[in-house]
């Protein structure tokens, strides 16, 4: 069997969620969104990845081959519109797919897994990026 690796993409960029910095991996590319975090361990407490996704579109994200739980955060226009807390890795096919449906995103910020409930974030708080 190959020895598969998840990508590790630069810290780009940072925000603040609760009263803690996050440092964020952004995946910018097409390839990149589509690998995201893959075959990757679980986060430190103070990293996610960023999925900007240009023009405002309702999406789905799904788990496949993401070996560890995430917690996905869904923004629009600066304000968390939903999140997808405690999504467990794929075991199924198909694998199911987590965002809040019909709603525009323009981006996403994966976390480890429980991360959301302890920054204490909800839909309608403000989230500011600022690229490194």
């Amino acid at each position: 069997m190959a020895d598969v690796r998840g990508q590790q993409l630069p810290i780009t960029a940072v925000t603040v969620l609760g009263s803690e910095e996050i440092f964020l991996e952004v995946a910018t590319t097409p390839q990149q969104q589509a690998l995201g975090l893959m075959y990757r361990d679980p986060l430190p407490d103070d990293r996610g990845m960023l999925f900007p996704l240009g023009r405002p579109r309702p999406v789905s994200f799904w788990m496949k081959n993401v070996p560890v739980p995430l917690d996905m955060v869904f923004i629009y226009d600066g304000v968390i519109a939903a999140i997808a807390a405690e999504v467990p890795p794929c075991a199924t096919d198909p694998c199911p797919t987590y965002g809040p449906e019909g709603q525009l995103i323009d981006q996403v910020i994966e976390l480890r897994a429980g991360r959301a409930a302890e920054l204490g974030l909800r839909e309608g708080d403000e989230v500011v990026i600022t690229p490194l």
